[in-house]
């Protein structure tokens, strides 16, 4: 039975929780009718292009989640050490609580790569850039910090493959604090 939907938030909410489980080749229009309790109608009425929009607004909930909680706050950071730590602390938090998937990544995969190709480019070079500029920030320069940030966002996104096949959050959040200690290493 099709549930009572307040607003279209509350169903990319509900969409980005089988997205997480399913990915986006995995989600067919039944498979989210299913899993999210919301009907056809709605599910049109809010993303008249489908499934493509469905994740369209999927991917814009998380990227303002992170400019909000991650980017932001990297760039206007005073104390490189200070935003290092709120980063790592976020990043795990966000993703041990949405079952260590980055759909980012997983929009990489399967056919419709393309389609969410400028999105996922925009996510990443988001991140990379935020970081170097507040590793600059503790005194890097600036090939230095820039080679940091990338390793150090490419050792967080492997730590969600690793976690996932694992099965566990201690491997993940091994990463997360070795990466960190390893970021905060350069500052000091």
């Amino acid at each position: 039975m099709a549930r009572t939907v307040l607003d279209r938030s509350d169903v990319v909410h509900a969409l980005a929780g089988v997205f997480r489980k399913r990915g986006f080749e995995g989600g067919s229009l039944s498979v989210i009718q299913q899993e999210t309790g919301v009907g056809r109608g709605s599910l049109y009425h809010f993303f008249p292009r489908g499934k493509t929009d469905m994740a369209a607004a999927v991917l814009e909930q998380v990227s303002e989640w992170f400019e909000e909680r991650i980017f932001t706050p990297l760039r206007t950071a005073n104390d490189a050490a200070e935003a290092i730590e709120a980063m790592s602390q976020e990043v795990a938090e966000y993703f041990t609580s949405r079952n260590r998937v980055c759909l980012f990544a997983a929009m990489t995969l399967g056919e419709e790569q393309d389609t969410f190709a400028d999105a996922v480019r925009t996510y990443f070079t988001d991140w990379v850039d935020a970081l170097a500029g507040v590793l600059r920030t503790g005194g890097l320069p600036p090939q230095e910090a820039a080679d940091r940030a990338l390793d150090a966002v490419a050792a967080i996104q492997g730590g969600l493959i690793l976690a996932r096949a694992y099965g566990d959050d201690v491997t993940f959040l091994g990463i997360v604090a070795r990466t960190e200690q390893h970021l905060l290493g350069a500052t000091r």
